[in-house]
């Protein structure tokens, strides 16, 4: 594994770092208080090209590598994590499925807009009894063909919860897992097919709800969905028939490197607020950084983000090198969820007071950060992979 940034990653980075201290930071508070999304800032990063970057240039794309994608989420993470999850998001879970199993009328259709930040697009996987467990998926969605048998439609019924840009004004596409057959195994079990199906924004009996009341990430969009009798074009099936769990599966692989980018991302923030603070407050005549027990804590809290930031690096060069990295991403995704929300702890403990205020990014961090243990992959889920991983059965 080689650990140093090449000099257009680090460009990059320093670059989104800028960004985000100068155009983010400032309008934070505001906008989570507001609750709501800046779509001013969401359209000066597709200027920036983030959407983009691990994109195909042909495809409208930066042509980038998925490390640098991580090193944007992460610096956008320091100061906003709703921010970050919303690229994340929109990148992962969003663009990539279309990207990577979408047919070319597809990816023509839907790219051009996701790929520059114009529009938002989101992946409709978890139910109120599917979640960790997406074979328990029970949305459904029952081919009909048209008339003198012509390609027809696929008519969707179920409601989807807790997904991410599934809301927002620019939102043009949700992907939808639903189940499309099911298999009876010789022992009598029944093994549900599962495919991705693209419903556009707008689509009739396709409904967004209100936008839930969360404990933290208060800018980003988050909805709970329902499909009555929604009907789209057959084409609209993405990949095979069939696959949309095992497509589903690799997108949230990838994905958790860089919700570990974004983990560490918030942890290095924590730090930074923290150690800022440590060096300017002034108590007996010193400045609390002197003490040893806060400079301890602090040493602690930058060998979390050392820890977490080795490790997405790690999965993400091998992704790179195409070889295997489901554990590695799982390994990430729970070292860097841990450090954000141990250093959001020891950070706001610092700050004292002051640290629970809401306009106080560390407070944010406070809220956010616990999300971190259950999106995308639960700790308990990350643990069961890594236990698999190491041949055990847990």
């Amino acid at each position: 594994m080689n650990t140093e940034l090449t000099d257009e990653q680090r460009k990059l980075s320093d670059t989104v770092r800028e960004f985000a201290d100068t155009v983010v930071a400032p309008a934070a508070y505001t906008y989570d208080t507001e609750r709501r999304l800046p779509l001013d800032i969401i359209r000066e990063m597709g200027d920036l090209g983030l959407f983009g970057l691990p994109f195909p240039v042909e495809h409208g794309g930066q042509g980038k590598d998925y490390l640098s994608l991580c090193l944007a989420v992460e610096a956008l993470a320091r100061v906003d994590q709703s921010i970050a999850v919303t690229l994340e998001a929109g990148v992962g879970l969003g663009i990539m499925p279309i990207a990577r199993h979408g047919t070319a009328a597809q990816r023509e259709r839907w790219l051009p807009d996701l790929v520059t930040g114009r529009a938002l697009a989101a992946f409709g996987l978890t139910e109120a009894e599917a979640g960790s467990d997406a074979g328990a998926t029970r949305t459904t969605a029952r081919h009909e063909t048209g008339p003198d048998g012509g390609a027809g439609v696929w008519v969707i019924d179920g409601s989807k919860q807790f997904i991410t840009n599934s809301g927002t004004p620019i939102t043009s596409v949700v992907t939808v897992t639903a189940v499309t057959g099911e298999e009876t195994r010789a022992d009598g079990t029944v093994k549900k097919e599962l495919s991705s199906i693209l419903v556009p924004s707008g689509t009739a009996g396709f409904t967004v709800g209100p936008a839930y009341d969360k404990v933290g990430w208060h800018t980003s969009d988050t909805h709970p969905l329902t499909f009555e009798d929604v009907r789209v074009p057959t084409a609209n099936l993405l990949g095979e028939q069939g696959r949309g769990y095992a497509n589903f599966l690799h997108a949230l692989d990838e994905g958790r490197i860089a919700f570990a980018a974004l983990a560490t991302g918030a942890a290095q923030g924590c730090l930074e607020e923290a150690l800022r603070y440590a060096r300017t407050r002034n108590v007996f005549g010193r400045d609390i950084g002197s003490n040893q027990h806060i400079a301890f804590t602090l040493s602690r809290m930058a060998a979390r983000v050392h820890q977490a930031r080795l490790c997405y690096y790690d999965a993400a060069s091998k992704l790179a090198n195409g070889v295997p990295f489901k554990v590695e991403a799982s390994i990430a995704k729970l070292v860097g969820s841990e450090a954000a929300m141990a250093n959001a702890r020891d950070a706001a403990q610092i700050f004292g007071g002051y640290g629970f205020l809401n306009e106080n990014p560390v407070a944010r961090h406070y809220r956010d950060s616990k999300v971190l243990e259950i999106g995308e992959g639960t700790s308990e889920v990350q643990l069961m992979i890594i236990a698999r991983g190491l041949g055990l059965t847990a």
